[in-house]
């Protein structure tokens, strides 16, 4: 878990699962965070919508966006 609470994820942030660079962040209500890559985070989003006192920050449009240009 990150100490800090910063509004959108880094490079440093990792997946809670399996250490990938995290594109999804539960932040639960009793402060703890959760920390998932593209794939992690895919699995297991449905199950963290049903929670009544979450906030997800889901920034796997990213994935797309770094992608470089074939030249």
């Amino acid at each position: 878990m990150n100490a800090t609470l910063t509004p959108e994820l880094t490079a440093s942030d990792r997946c809670d699962r399996c250490g990938a660079q995290a594109y999804v962040r539960a932040r639960l209500g009793d402060g703890l965070e959760l920390h998932f890559c593209a794939h992690h985070g895919r699995e297991h989003l449905d199950k963290l919508r049903h929670l009544q006192d979450v906030d997800i920050l889901d920034e796997t449009h990213r994935l797309h966006a770094e992608e470089s240009p074939v030249l």
